[in-house]
Protein backbone atom coordinates (compact mmCIF):
# COMPACT_ATOMS: atom_id res chain seq x y z
CA UNK A 1 0.00 0.00 0.00
CA UNK A 2 2.78 2.22 -0.24
CA UNK A 3 5.72 3.21 -2.44
CA UNK A 4 5.72 5.19 -5.23
CA UNK A 5 6.82 2.28 -8.00
CA UNK A 6 5.82 -1.08 -5.96
CA UNK A 7 5.44 -2.74 -8.59
CA UNK A 8 8.72 -3.18 -9.82
CA UNK A 9 9.78 -5.66 -6.94
CA UNK A 10 6.74 -7.17 -7.32
CA UNK A 11 8.21 -10.77 -8.12
CA UNK A 12 10.55 -10.52 -4.65
CA UNK A 13 9.55 -13.13 -2.24
CA UNK A 14 7.15 -11.74 0.70
CA UNK A 15 9.41 -11.07 4.09
CA UNK A 16 7.76 -13.49 6.55
CA UNK A 17 7.47 -11.30 10.32
CA UNK A 18 10.34 -13.06 12.24
CA UNK A 19 9.64 -13.40 16.04
CA UNK A 20 13.17 -13.98 16.79
CA UNK A 21 14.50 -10.16 15.94
CA UNK A 22 15.20 -8.42 18.71
CA UNK A 23 12.69 -5.09 18.12
CA UNK A 24 10.16 -8.32 17.69
CA UNK A 25 10.16 -8.44 21.70
CA UNK A 26 9.24 -4.04 22.04
CA UNK A 27 6.30 -3.46 23.54
CA UNK A 28 3.30 -1.48 22.18
CA UNK A 29 -0.27 -0.43 23.00
CA UNK A 30 -3.24 1.63 23.43
CA UNK A 31 -1.04 4.44 23.49
CA UNK A 32 0.80 3.84 20.29
CA UNK A 33 -0.17 6.45 18.03
CA UNK A 34 -1.26 4.13 14.48
CA UNK A 35 -2.38 1.11 16.43
CA UNK A 36 -5.56 0.39 17.82
CA UNK A 37 -5.03 -2.08 20.61
CA UNK A 38 -6.60 -2.31 24.04
CA UNK A 39 -3.93 -3.63 25.78
CA UNK A 40 0.11 -3.69 25.68
CA UNK A 41 1.30 -5.99 22.95
CA UNK A 42 4.63 -7.02 21.58
CA UNK A 43 5.46 -6.66 18.30
CA UNK A 44 5.39 -10.09 17.43
CA UNK A 45 2.02 -10.05 19.40
CA UNK A 46 0.49 -7.89 16.58
CA UNK A 47 2.18 -9.59 13.19
CA UNK A 48 1.14 -12.87 14.17
CA UNK A 49 -1.77 -14.16 12.19
CA UNK A 50 -0.82 -11.79 9.30
CA UNK A 51 -2.36 -8.79 9.52
CA UNK A 52 -3.11 -6.22 7.05
CA UNK A 53 -3.38 -2.13 6.87
CA UNK A 54 -7.07 -2.40 7.15
CA UNK A 55 -7.08 -5.17 10.14
CA UNK A 56 -8.29 -3.85 13.07
CA UNK A 57 -5.00 -3.20 14.66
CA UNK A 58 -4.15 -0.72 12.83
CA UNK A 59 -5.79 2.64 12.88
CA UNK A 60 -5.20 6.34 11.01
CA UNK A 61 -3.27 8.31 10.67
CA UNK A 62 -0.45 5.50 9.97
CA UNK A 63 3.06 5.69 9.04
CA UNK A 64 3.77 2.75 6.71
CA UNK A 65 7.19 1.81 4.71
CA UNK A 66 7.18 -0.10 1.67
CA UNK A 67 9.43 -3.19 2.46
CA UNK A 68 10.95 -3.52 -1.13
CA UNK A 69 11.43 0.10 -1.95
CA UNK A 70 13.39 -0.15 1.85
CA UNK A 71 15.54 -3.09 0.17
CA UNK A 72 15.60 -0.95 -3.13
CA UNK A 73 17.39 2.21 -1.15
CA UNK A 74 19.54 0.21 1.14
CA UNK A 75 20.47 -1.99 -1.54
CA UNK A 76 21.31 0.95 -4.37
CA UNK A 77 23.81 2.73 -1.34
CA UNK A 78 25.38 -0.41 -0.15
CA UNK A 79 26.76 -0.78 -4.05
CA UNK A 80 27.62 2.69 -4.42
CA UNK A 81 29.78 3.02 -1.34
CA UNK A 82 31.25 -0.82 -1.94
CA UNK A 83 32.31 -0.14 -6.11
CA UNK A 84 34.12 3.06 -4.66
CA UNK A 85 35.72 1.84 -1.63
CA UNK A 86 34.07 3.54 0.77
CA UNK A 87 32.99 2.79 4.19
CA UNK A 88 29.71 3.90 5.26
CA UNK A 89 28.27 4.72 8.89
CA UNK A 90 24.28 5.36 8.01
CA UNK A 91 23.31 8.17 10.31
CA UNK A 92 20.42 6.91 11.92
CA UNK A 93 19.10 9.95 13.42
CA UNK A 94 16.68 10.13 10.62
CA UNK A 95 14.38 7.13 11.72
CA UNK A 96 16.11 6.20 15.62
CA UNK A 97 14.60 2.89 14.52
CA UNK A 98 16.57 -0.51 15.06
CA UNK A 99 15.08 -2.70 12.67
CA UNK A 100 15.82 0.21 9.88
CA UNK A 101 19.46 -0.09 11.08
CA UNK A 102 19.28 -3.55 11.11
CA UNK A 103 18.88 -3.53 6.78
CA UNK A 104 21.28 -1.15 7.07
CA UNK A 105 24.32 -2.90 8.88
CA UNK A 106 23.30 -6.43 6.94
CA UNK A 107 23.98 -4.34 3.70
CA UNK A 108 27.65 -3.84 5.14
CA UNK A 109 27.16 -0.65 6.82
CA UNK A 110 30.79 0.12 9.07
CA UNK A 111 28.76 1.50 12.11
CA UNK A 112 26.15 4.08 13.05
CA UNK A 113 26.42 8.11 12.96
CA UNK A 114 24.55 9.71 15.54
CA UNK A 115 24.39 12.93 16.85
CA UNK A 116 23.66 13.06 20.46
CA UNK A 117 24.49 11.68 23.74
CA UNK A 118 21.04 10.03 24.14
CA UNK A 119 20.90 8.55 20.50
CA UNK A 120 24.57 7.43 21.02
CA UNK A 121 23.07 5.47 24.32
CA UNK A 122 20.18 4.17 22.33
CA UNK A 123 22.14 2.76 19.82
CA UNK A 124 24.78 1.24 22.11
CA UNK A 125 21.63 -0.33 23.72
CA UNK A 126 20.35 -1.69 20.35
CA UNK A 127 23.89 -3.48 20.67
CA UNK A 128 25.44 -1.53 17.86
CA UNK A 129 29.52 -1.99 18.41
CA UNK A 130 31.12 1.10 16.28
CA UNK A 131 29.30 4.37 16.62
CA UNK A 132 30.46 8.01 15.52
CA UNK A 133 29.17 10.72 17.30
CA UNK A 134 28.83 13.47 14.46
CA UNK A 135 28.78 16.36 17.30
CA UNK A 136 31.04 17.39 20.16
CA UNK A 137 30.56 15.46 23.47
CA UNK A 138 31.00 18.28 26.64
CA UNK A 139 29.17 16.89 29.09
CA UNK A 140 30.93 15.57 31.99
CA UNK A 141 28.04 12.89 32.92
CA UNK A 142 28.10 11.51 29.05
CA UNK A 143 31.45 11.30 29.20
CA UNK A 144 31.55 9.27 32.31
CA UNK A 145 29.19 7.01 30.49
CA UNK A 146 31.20 6.48 27.63
CA UNK A 147 34.32 5.54 29.46
CA UNK A 148 32.35 3.15 31.34
CA UNK A 149 30.73 1.54 28.24
CA UNK A 150 34.53 1.36 27.00
CA UNK A 151 35.51 -0.09 30.04
CA UNK A 152 32.79 -2.61 29.68
CA UNK A 153 33.56 -3.55 26.51
CA UNK A 154 36.98 -4.14 27.15
CA UNK A 155 36.32 -6.39 30.20
CA UNK A 156 34.00 -8.21 28.13
CA UNK A 157 36.11 -9.24 24.67
CA UNK A 158 33.43 -7.13 22.77
CA UNK A 159 34.48 -4.67 19.39
CA UNK A 160 33.16 -1.83 20.66
CA UNK A 161 34.77 1.49 19.26
CA UNK A 162 33.24 4.96 19.43
CA UNK A 163 34.49 8.34 17.78
CA UNK A 164 33.41 11.92 18.32
CA UNK A 165 34.22 15.15 16.75
CA UNK A 166 36.10 17.88 19.12
CA UNK A 167 36.28 21.70 17.57
CA UNK A 168 37.79 23.48 20.56
CA UNK A 169 40.76 22.61 23.38
CA UNK A 170 37.78 22.57 26.14
CA UNK A 171 36.14 19.92 24.29
CA UNK A 172 39.69 17.98 24.55
CA UNK A 173 40.62 18.68 27.49
CA UNK A 174 37.05 17.25 29.31
CA UNK A 175 38.17 14.17 27.11
CA UNK A 176 41.43 13.89 27.96
CA UNK A 177 40.33 14.25 32.23
CA UNK A 178 37.36 11.50 31.63
CA UNK A 179 40.48 9.40 30.18
CA UNK A 180 43.30 9.96 31.57
CA UNK A 181 43.73 7.03 33.65
CA UNK A 182 42.37 4.59 31.41
CA UNK A 183 44.71 1.87 29.61
CA UNK A 184 45.51 1.72 26.23
CA UNK A 185 42.84 -1.06 25.79
CA UNK A 186 40.20 2.00 26.73
CA UNK A 187 41.53 4.80 25.35
CA UNK A 188 42.41 2.79 21.84
CA UNK A 189 38.21 2.30 21.67
CA UNK A 190 38.18 6.00 21.29
CA UNK A 191 38.47 7.86 18.09
CA UNK A 192 39.20 11.45 17.86
CA UNK A 193 38.50 13.87 14.48
CA UNK A 194 38.89 16.87 14.64
CA UNK A 195 35.83 18.45 13.06
CA UNK A 196 36.28 21.17 10.38
CA UNK A 197 33.54 23.34 9.91
CA UNK A 198 32.64 27.09 7.25
CA UNK A 199 32.87 30.24 8.44
CA UNK A 200 28.90 31.48 9.04
CA UNK A 201 28.35 27.29 9.66
CA UNK A 202 27.49 25.21 12.57
CA UNK A 203 30.15 23.70 14.71
CA UNK A 204 33.69 22.65 13.53
CA UNK A 205 37.00 24.92 13.09
CA UNK A 206 37.28 27.44 10.76
CA UNK A 207 41.08 27.24 9.94
CA UNK A 208 43.96 24.49 8.97
CA UNK A 209 45.80 26.36 11.74
CA UNK A 210 43.07 26.26 13.80
CA UNK A 211 42.42 22.21 13.09
CA UNK A 212 46.40 21.96 13.17
CA UNK A 213 46.48 23.82 16.76
CA UNK A 214 43.75 21.27 17.90
CA UNK A 215 45.37 18.15 16.54
CA UNK A 216 48.40 19.13 18.63
CA UNK A 217 46.45 18.71 21.15
CA UNK A 218 44.26 15.86 20.78
CA UNK A 219 47.88 14.11 20.53
CA UNK A 220 49.17 15.68 23.40
CA UNK A 221 46.52 14.53 25.63
CA UNK A 222 47.52 10.99 24.62
CA UNK A 223 43.96 10.53 23.04
CA UNK A 224 43.90 8.57 19.42
CA UNK A 225 43.35 11.43 16.74
CA UNK A 226 41.79 9.55 13.71
CA UNK A 227 41.01 12.02 11.30
CA UNK A 228 39.02 15.04 10.19
CA UNK A 229 35.59 15.58 9.29
CA UNK A 230 32.74 17.45 8.32
CA UNK A 231 29.43 18.34 6.91
CA UNK A 232 29.50 19.47 2.95
CA UNK A 233 25.36 20.39 3.71
CA UNK A 234 27.20 23.92 5.20
CA UNK A 235 28.29 25.21 1.56
CA UNK A 236 25.10 24.50 -0.09
CA UNK A 237 21.64 24.23 -0.06
CA UNK A 238 20.74 23.00 -3.59
CA UNK A 239 21.88 21.18 -6.36
CA UNK A 240 22.73 23.97 -8.62
CA UNK A 241 26.34 23.98 -10.68
CA UNK A 242 27.58 26.77 -8.54
CA UNK A 243 26.48 24.55 -5.83
CA UNK A 244 28.25 21.35 -6.21
CA UNK A 245 31.10 23.53 -7.59
CA UNK A 246 31.32 24.81 -3.75
CA UNK A 247 30.74 21.27 -2.30
CA UNK A 248 33.59 19.98 -4.41
CA UNK A 249 35.73 23.20 -2.77
CA UNK A 250 34.85 22.23 0.40
CA UNK A 251 35.88 18.60 -0.39
CA UNK A 252 39.15 19.06 -1.24
CA UNK A 253 39.56 21.44 1.30
CA UNK A 254 39.23 18.95 4.14
CA UNK A 255 41.44 16.84 2.05
CA UNK A 256 43.72 19.39 2.38
CA UNK A 257 43.00 19.73 6.20
CA UNK A 258 44.04 15.91 6.60
CA UNK A 259 46.93 16.59 4.60
CA UNK A 260 48.27 19.07 7.19
CA UNK A 261 47.85 16.60 9.76
CA UNK A 262 49.64 14.03 7.99
CA UNK A 263 52.80 16.40 7.34
CA UNK A 264 53.26 17.27 10.62
CA UNK A 265 52.95 13.72 12.07
CA UNK A 266 49.60 14.26 14.00
CA UNK A 267 47.65 11.52 12.34
CA UNK A 268 47.72 9.12 9.25
CA UNK A 269 51.19 7.62 10.77
CA UNK A 270 49.56 4.07 12.61
CA UNK A 271 46.40 3.69 10.87
CA UNK A 272 44.95 5.97 7.64
CA UNK A 273 43.88 9.07 8.20
CA UNK A 274 39.72 9.46 8.26
CA UNK A 275 38.16 11.70 6.07
CA UNK A 276 34.55 11.88 6.88
CA UNK A 277 31.30 13.49 5.21
CA UNK A 278 27.80 13.59 5.01
CA UNK A 279 26.80 12.46 1.82
CA UNK A 280 22.73 12.41 1.10
CA UNK A 281 22.64 15.32 -1.33
CA UNK A 282 26.16 15.40 -2.35
CA UNK A 283 27.87 11.81 -2.24
CA UNK A 284 28.65 12.27 -5.98
CA UNK A 285 30.61 15.06 -5.00
CA UNK A 286 31.99 13.51 -2.07
CA UNK A 287 32.89 10.30 -4.09
CA UNK A 288 34.77 12.11 -6.73
CA UNK A 289 36.48 14.32 -4.05
CA UNK A 290 37.65 12.83 -1.38
CA UNK A 291 39.18 9.61 -1.52
CA UNK A 292 41.87 8.71 -2.50
CA UNK A 293 45.95 8.31 -0.95
CA UNK A 294 47.48 11.73 0.66
CA UNK A 295 51.11 12.33 -1.12
CA UNK A 296 53.10 13.78 1.22
CA UNK A 297 56.04 16.18 -0.26
CA UNK A 298 59.68 15.81 1.21
CA UNK A 299 62.84 13.90 -0.62
CA UNK A 300 61.33 10.53 0.16
CA UNK A 301 57.33 11.70 -1.07
CA UNK A 302 55.23 9.19 -0.02
CA UNK A 303 51.82 8.25 -0.22
CA UNK A 304 49.54 8.45 3.02
CA UNK A 305 46.35 6.17 3.11
CA UNK A 306 42.90 7.35 3.80
CA UNK A 307 39.74 6.10 4.93
CA UNK A 308 36.54 7.93 3.01
CA UNK A 309 33.46 7.59 5.67
CA UNK A 310 29.99 8.96 4.50
CA UNK A 311 27.32 9.68 7.29
CA UNK A 312 24.19 9.41 4.54
CA UNK A 313 21.28 8.42 6.52
CA UNK A 314 18.05 9.74 5.00
CA UNK A 315 18.56 7.55 1.98
CA UNK A 316 16.85 4.45 3.39
CA UNK A 317 13.31 5.97 3.55
CA UNK A 318 14.32 8.45 0.93
CA UNK A 319 11.00 11.28 0.15
CA UNK A 320 8.73 12.58 -2.16
CA UNK A 321 10.34 16.20 -1.94
CA UNK A 322 13.71 17.17 -0.50
CA UNK A 323 15.83 14.52 -1.11
CA UNK A 324 13.97 13.88 -4.49
CA UNK A 325 14.99 16.90 -5.85
CA UNK A 326 19.09 16.89 -4.50
CA UNK A 327 19.28 12.98 -4.99
CA UNK A 328 22.99 12.28 -6.27
CA UNK A 329 22.57 8.56 -6.45
CA UNK A 330 21.41 9.11 -9.96
CA UNK A 331 24.11 10.96 -10.77
CA UNK A 332 26.79 8.57 -9.90
CA UNK A 333 28.05 6.20 -12.72
CA UNK A 334 26.17 3.21 -11.95
CA UNK A 335 24.16 4.06 -9.38
CA UNK A 336 20.03 4.51 -9.40
CA UNK A 337 17.51 6.77 -8.24
CA UNK A 338 15.99 5.91 -5.02
CA UNK A 339 12.52 5.72 -3.90
CA UNK A 340 10.40 7.23 -1.68
CA UNK A 341 9.34 4.48 1.12
CA UNK A 342 7.18 6.11 3.35
CA UNK A 343 3.20 7.27 3.45
CA UNK A 344 1.23 8.79 5.87
CA UNK A 345 -2.19 7.05 5.45
CA UNK A 346 -4.84 9.92 6.63
CA UNK A 347 -8.75 9.12 6.94
CA UNK A 348 -10.49 12.15 4.94
CA UNK A 349 -12.53 13.99 7.57
CA UNK A 350 -15.09 16.14 5.67
CA UNK A 351 -15.76 17.27 2.28
CA UNK A 352 -17.42 20.96 3.70
CA UNK A 353 -17.35 22.66 0.33
CA UNK A 354 -16.57 22.01 -3.33
CA UNK A 355 -12.77 21.74 -4.36
CA UNK A 356 -11.53 20.90 -0.56
CA UNK A 357 -11.49 17.87 1.41
CA UNK A 358 -10.35 17.94 5.15
CA UNK A 359 -7.95 14.96 6.58
CA UNK A 360 -6.94 13.87 9.73
CA UNK A 361 -2.55 14.06 9.25
CA UNK A 362 -1.57 17.13 10.65
CA UNK A 363 1.72 18.49 11.71
CA UNK A 364 1.87 15.77 14.90
CA UNK A 365 2.16 13.23 12.07
CA UNK A 366 4.02 14.45 8.78
CA UNK A 367 6.92 17.14 8.38
CA UNK A 368 6.75 20.34 6.88
CA UNK A 369 9.52 22.20 7.82
CA UNK A 370 10.51 22.05 4.20
CA UNK A 371 7.98 21.18 2.32
CA UNK A 372 3.74 19.96 2.76
CA UNK A 373 3.43 16.57 2.07
CA UNK A 374 2.24 15.35 -1.56
CA UNK A 375 -1.15 13.93 -2.03
CA UNK A 376 -0.08 10.29 -3.79
CA UNK A 377 -2.81 7.87 -3.69
CA UNK A 378 -6.71 7.41 -2.58
CA UNK A 379 -8.35 4.52 -0.71
CA UNK A 380 -12.04 4.08 -0.21
CA UNK A 381 -14.63 2.29 0.95
CA UNK A 382 -18.04 0.93 -1.32
CA UNK A 383 -21.25 1.01 1.00
CA UNK A 384 -20.69 -2.43 2.75
CA UNK A 385 -17.53 -0.62 4.64
CA UNK A 386 -15.36 -3.09 2.37
CA UNK A 387 -11.58 -1.47 0.82
CA UNK A 388 -11.35 -0.88 -2.79
CA UNK A 389 -8.07 -0.97 -4.87
CA UNK A 390 -5.96 2.21 -4.45
CA UNK A 391 -5.39 4.82 -6.85
CA UNK A 392 -3.60 7.57 -8.22
CA UNK A 393 -4.68 10.54 -6.73
CA UNK A 394 -4.60 12.75 -9.34
CA UNK A 395 -5.35 16.92 -9.57
CA UNK A 396 -5.01 16.96 -5.65
CA UNK A 397 -2.54 19.91 -4.09
CA UNK A 398 -2.22 19.89 -0.12
CA UNK A 399 -2.52 23.97 0.76
CA UNK A 400 -2.04 24.07 4.49
CA UNK A 401 -1.90 21.91 7.50
CA UNK A 402 -2.88 22.66 11.48
CA UNK A 403 -1.89 20.39 14.63
CA UNK A 404 -4.52 17.32 13.25
CA UNK A 405 -5.90 18.48 10.19
CA UNK A 406 -4.44 18.64 6.07
CA UNK A 407 -6.31 21.19 3.50
CA UNK A 408 -6.32 19.04 0.36
CA UNK A 409 -7.42 20.84 -2.62
CA UNK A 410 -9.44 18.90 -4.99
CA UNK A 411 -9.97 19.25 -9.07
CA UNK A 412 -13.34 21.11 -8.92
CA UNK A 413 -14.64 20.58 -12.33
CA UNK A 414 -17.58 18.26 -12.98
CA UNK A 415 -15.19 16.66 -15.24
CA UNK A 416 -12.44 15.98 -13.22
CA UNK A 417 -10.78 12.62 -12.61
CA UNK A 418 -12.53 10.04 -10.53
CA UNK A 419 -9.45 9.75 -8.50
CA UNK A 420 -9.67 13.65 -7.64
CA UNK A 421 -13.56 13.14 -5.98
CA UNK A 422 -13.29 11.75 -2.41
CA UNK A 423 -15.83 11.02 0.39
CA UNK A 424 -15.43 11.48 4.31
CA UNK A 425 -14.32 8.03 5.13
CA UNK A 426 -11.87 7.37 2.55
CA UNK A 427 -8.16 7.57 3.16
CA UNK A 428 -5.31 9.10 1.34
CA UNK A 429 -1.87 8.80 0.73
CA UNK A 430 0.54 11.17 1.44
CA UNK A 431 4.42 11.06 0.44
CA UNK A 432 6.74 13.49 2.74
CA UNK A 433 9.43 15.86 2.64
CA UNK A 434 12.47 14.97 4.87
CA UNK A 435 11.84 11.88 6.29
CA UNK A 436 13.92 13.24 9.65
CA UNK A 437 11.14 15.51 11.01
CA UNK A 438 8.43 12.69 10.27
CA UNK A 439 10.08 9.95 12.02
CA UNK A 440 10.24 11.68 15.28
CA UNK A 441 6.26 12.00 15.31
CA UNK A 442 5.99 8.30 15.70
CA UNK A 443 7.02 5.12 17.65
CA UNK A 444 6.28 2.89 15.25
CA UNK A 445 5.84 2.38 11.45
CA UNK A 446 3.93 -0.39 9.57
CA UNK A 447 6.68 -1.93 7.08
CA UNK A 448 4.20 -3.29 4.64
CA UNK A 449 4.15 -5.27 1.39
CA UNK A 450 0.73 -4.13 -0.67
CA UNK A 451 -1.68 -4.75 2.43
CA UNK A 452 0.39 -7.11 4.28
CA UNK A 453 2.22 -5.70 7.45
CA UNK A 454 5.38 -7.87 7.10
CA UNK A 455 6.77 -6.00 10.37
CA UNK A 456 6.61 -2.76 12.76
CA UNK A 457 9.65 -0.75 12.69
CA UNK A 458 9.88 0.56 16.57
CA UNK A 459 11.71 4.34 16.96
CA UNK A 460 13.25 5.19 19.78
CA UNK A 461 13.55 8.63 20.49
Amino acid sequence: MTGSDRTHDADLAPRAPDPDRPWARDVVGPRTKGLRLDAPATVADVLAGEPRLTDDAFSWPLLALDDATLDHNVGVVARVCAAHGVEHAPHVKTTMSRALFARQSDAGAWGATVATPAQLRTVRDWGTPRVLLANELLDPRDLAWLRRDLEAAVEAVSEVEVWLYVDSTHGVDLLARAFADTPDAVRTRLGVLVEVGVPGGRTGVRSTADALGLARAVRASGLRLVGVAGYEGSVAGGTSDDELVAVAAWCRALREVGAALVREGLAGVDEPLVLSAGGSSFLDVVLTELPGPLPVPGPDATAVATRVVVRSGAYVTHDHGFYARTDPWSRIPGGEALRGAATVWGQVLSVPEPGLAVCGVGRRDVSFDIDLPVALRLRAQDDDGSWLPERELAGARVTALNDQHLYLELEPATDAPATSRVRPGDVVGFGISHPCTTFDRWRVAAVVRGDEVVDLATIDL
